[in-house]
C-alpha cells in the first residue's frame, strides 16, 4: 500500500506497522523544471515491488542548497513523522554537492556502515565510486527517531546499492544496504517492515523475527 500526498501533517497511520518514508530528490535543474526528475519515480517503483508490509510515501524535489536540504529532512521527520528518509543526489565532490553536510547538520548520530557498503557495491562497477560521499545517520527527537540515508543520484546505482549484487541465477553475492534497514528501524522504535525476498531479504536475528500469523 502506498500513497503520495503533498502535506500530511494531519494524517494518521492507517496501520500500526505502516512505515512512513520520505524521499528527497536534490537537483538544481530538476527542481526548476530544466529536466524531469528520475530519482523519486524510480524509488517509488522500487518500493512498490519490495515492501510487502503497509507503507506511505512523502516526496520532495528541492535544489542543492544546504539549508533547504536540512530543513526538508527536519520537516519530514519532525512534522510529517517519517521513519525513513532517503535522499538522492548531491553527494559528489563538486562545490554544489552538499547533501552529506546538510544531513549531518541535523543528525544525532552517524551510521557509517551504510555509506561504506554503498561505495563497496558501486566500486564493482565504476572506479569513480570512491568520489561518492554518501552518509547515513539517525535523527532522534522526543518520542521519535528516523534513519536518513543518502543514495546515489542515478536510478541504476540506487537499485544496485539497495538490492546488492546477484549472480546469473539471482543469488545474492554482496548484500545491498536495504537488507539491514528493517532491523535498524526496529531498533529505533519504528514499524515492523517486511519485504519481498525475491528483491531483498531483510535480515534480523532470530529473536527479532515476528512469528507469522
Amino acid at each position: 500500500m502506498s500513497t503520495n500526498i503533498t502535506n500530511s501533517k494531519n494524517n494518521k497511520r492507517q496501520h500500526p506497522d505502516e512505515i512512513w518514508i520520505g524521499l528527497i530528490s536534490i537537483s538544481d535543474r530538476a527542481s526548476t523544471g530544466v529536466y524531469q526528475d528520475e530519482g523519486i519515480p524510480a524509488l517509488e517503483k522500487w518500493f512498490s515491488k519490495t515492501l510487502t508490509s503497509p507503507w506511505h510515501m512523502e516526496s520532495r524535489l528541492i535544489p542543492d542548497e544546504k539549508e533547504i536540504i536540512s530543513k526538508t529532512i527536519v520537516e519530514l521527520i519532525d512534522e510529517v513523522g517519517c521513519d525513513l528518509v532517503l535522499t538522492t543526489g548531491g553527494t559528489g565532490p563538486s562545490r554544489r554537492d552538499v547533501t552529506p553536510e546538510a544531513t549531518l547538520a541535523v543528525a544525532s548520530r552517524e551510521m557509517p556502515g551504510f555509506g561504506e557498503q554503498m561505495r563497496q557495491i558501486s566500486l564493482k562497477f565504476v572506479p569513480t565510486a570512491i568520489l561518492s560521499r554518501q552518509v547515513a545517520a539517525l535523527r532522534e527527537i522526543e518520542n521519535h527517531a528516523a534513519l536518513i540515508i543518502n543514495l546515489p543520484g542515478q536510478p541504476k546505482a540506487v537499485q544496485e546499492t539497495l538490492e546488492g549484487l546477484k549472480d546469473g541465477e539471482g543469488k545474492t553475492i554482496m548484500p545491498g544496504i536495504f537488507a539491514a534497514v528493517p532491523y535498524c528501524i526496529d531498533l529505533i522504535g519504528g514499524p515492523y517492515m517486511e519485504t519481498n525476498e525475491d528483491v531483498v531479504k531483510a535480515f534480523r536475528p532470530k529473536s527479532a523475527i515476528r512469528p507469522k500469523n
